[in-house]
């Protein structure tokens, strides 16, 4: 699932509070940024008060808050006061009472935008789907071709991985719709799935093609002479973040 974890929006520390009105967005139904129509209360005299769109907007940069991203432009957001919340922003509504009761643009609004607007969530185009390796939730680009996984089993060409059965560092070059039963070793008579260190791991799981990186590209060629490409079942493998690879 695509979330951020329970602390301050991303670059809250040089949020300037005076450019708070001018500076405010909202995204639109397409994801973008368009200039927002703010809501806020109204002061005594009729009028939207500045002091209450500026304080929304530092709230929603600096309080803490989890967002997580449920696909189809909807978000849910734990807030720093322990109640939890609905935002679509497609819709361009949240289900706090800052909003539903006063119409304002709340801080779960501007929350959730700032994020997106970061890269820190999944954009509002992405849909909920299945992950192909644990059955759990996945979110994805609209016609994205399978297998479709979760973060923690999404892999891409270039990244690096950890092999649990040799305890070594591979680079991965492809990952295959097809499943780790439909898939042969090249010259062995038996199936990835069947292959005998792969018997610990689903045979449904989608494969995954890597190299070790202790093969050299030259100008003349890969050395040794020939590149040997692996086949994994994908849940063989985990992927290395920078920590991760530091460590190893």
């Amino acid at each position: 699932m695509t979330h951020t974890r329970n602390t301050p929006a991303s670059g809250a520390d040089r949020f300037d509070d005076r450019a708070a009105v001018s500076s405010d967005r909202v995204l639109g139904a397409d994801g973008g940024v368009e200039e927002a129509v703010d809501g806020a209360v109204d002061g005594e005299d009729g009028e939207r008060s500045a002091s209450d769109v500026d304080e929304r907007s530092v709230r929603a940069r600096t309080e803490a808050m989890t967002v997580l991203a449920l696909g189809s432009g909807r978000y849910a957001v734990h807030s720093q006061s322990g109640n939890d919340y609905l935002v679509d922003v497609t819709e361009s509504r949240c289900s706090c009472p800052d909003h539903a009761i006063r119409g304002a643009r709340c801080k779960h609004l501007r929350r959730v935008a700032i994020e997106i607007t970061a890269g820190a969530v999944a954009p509002p185009s992405h849909v909920a789907s299945t992950c192909a390796s644990c059955g759990g939730f996945a979110l994805v680009p609209p016609g994205a071709r399978e297998p479709h996984l979760c973060d923690a089993h999404r892999f891409v060409v270039g990244d690096r991985a950890w092999d649990r059965e040799t305890e070594e560092v591979v680079l991965v070059v492809a990952v295959s719709p097809e499943r780790a039963d439909e898939v042969s070793v090249p010259g062995r008579d038996v199936s990835v799935a069947d292959y005998e260190t792969n018997a610990a791991y689903p045979a449904s799981d989608p494969v995954v093609a890597a190299v070790y990186p202790s093969v050299r590209v030259e100008r003349a060629g890969p050395r040794p002479g020939e590149l040997r490409v692996y086949s994994f079942p994908l849940s063989r493998l985990e992927r290395l973040d920078d920590e991760r690879r530091e460590s190893r």
